[in-house]
This record gives structure tokens, sequence and C-alpha cells, in this order.
């Protein structure tokens, strides 16, 4: 993985002109580079689809394609060789908010003291009033333990009955 700050682009300037490859010997030196550069141009498509962050959002826990630097207590001299970390996702639907108190819904994660958690966000929809709220903000908190995700509020915001929470997290 390079350290260039590049994004995952992938190049869309390559234009193959297919009458010279009907016209080229497939034992010419011509068609052995062809082939060549139509391996390099799958293998930059395979990699920029390899290094993005997946729009997937489950129940379940996923691999979402963020990578994250290597463990910092690792070195080269260590005996584990240092390599990026890949960051899994889960959303719970929590629900809905409760009533100026806290609330707690298992999120199903089996966490250790390895589990590292990088991201926790979510939005709550009230669908009679037709509104949404981002989690957390001034009145809501958002918490979690090894067992549950906790969601406090400090006014009554029980009409917003469909809460995501989106947890992103390591296992290093």
């Amino acid at each position: 993985m390079s350290s260039v700050n590049t994004g995952a682009f992938i190049p869309t300037t390559n234009v193959w002109d297919v009458s010279e490859i009907y016209s080229t010997d497939i034992k010419s030196p011509e068609f052995k580079e062809l082939l060549v550069r139509l391996y390099q141009n799958l293998n930059v498509m395979a990699m920029g689809v390899n290094n993005r962050d997946a729009g997937l959002y489950n129940t379940s826990e996923f691999v979402c394609g963020q990578q994250f630097f290597p463990d910092p207590a690792l070195t080269s001299a260590s005996s584990v060789t240092p390599t990026f970390r890949n960051v899994f996702r889960k959303v719970v639907n929590f629900g809905a908010l409760p009533d100026t108190t806290g609330k707690n819904v298992a999120h199903g994660i089996t966490t250790t003291v390895n589990t590292s958690f990088t991201r926790m966000y979510g939005a709550a929809t009230d669908p009679a009033g037709f509104s949404a709220l981002a989690i957390p903000n001034s009145d809501i908190t958002l918490e979690l333990d090894g067992t549950n995700v906790t969601i406090t509020t400090t006014a009554d915001l029980t009409a917003y009955t469909t809460t995501y929470v989106v947890l992103e997290y390591i296992k290093s």
C-alpha cells in the first residue's frame, strides 16, 4: 500500500484501438506487450477496488475496506510484521430514542483488550414529524462498553423511533 495520499481512483484514460488488437500477430513482441499492459491495467483496477471504503452498512460485522496504520507497538524487530489493520463496521438498530434517560442496546461485538473503536456515530428519524437528528449532538450522548451501546438524551425524543448507530473498530 502506497503512503502517497492519492486516493483509490482508477485511471480512465487508457484507450485501446480494437483494430490494432485484431491486426497484431499473437506471436509478435507487440502482442506480448499488449498483454502486459492489459495485466497492469487490471492490477491497477484491482488495487483501486480493494482500497476503497465499502458503502455496506450491515447489522453483522463487515470488513469495510478502511485500513489503519500498523500497531504502534510493533516494530521491524518484532516477531510479527507490522501491517495495516482492517477496520470492521457494524450497525446497531437501536430503535426509539429514550425520554430524558439512558437506554442500552446490545451491540453483539466480541470485544477484547485488542479491540479499538475508531468511529461511533448515528442518526435518529422521527417518521411522523419528518425530521432527523445526528448522534451525538448537544442533546444526545453516545457511549459504548463491552456489551452495549448507550444513548442518553436530555429531552423527550421518543418520537424519533428509528435510530441507527454505526460502530467502526479494529482488532489488533
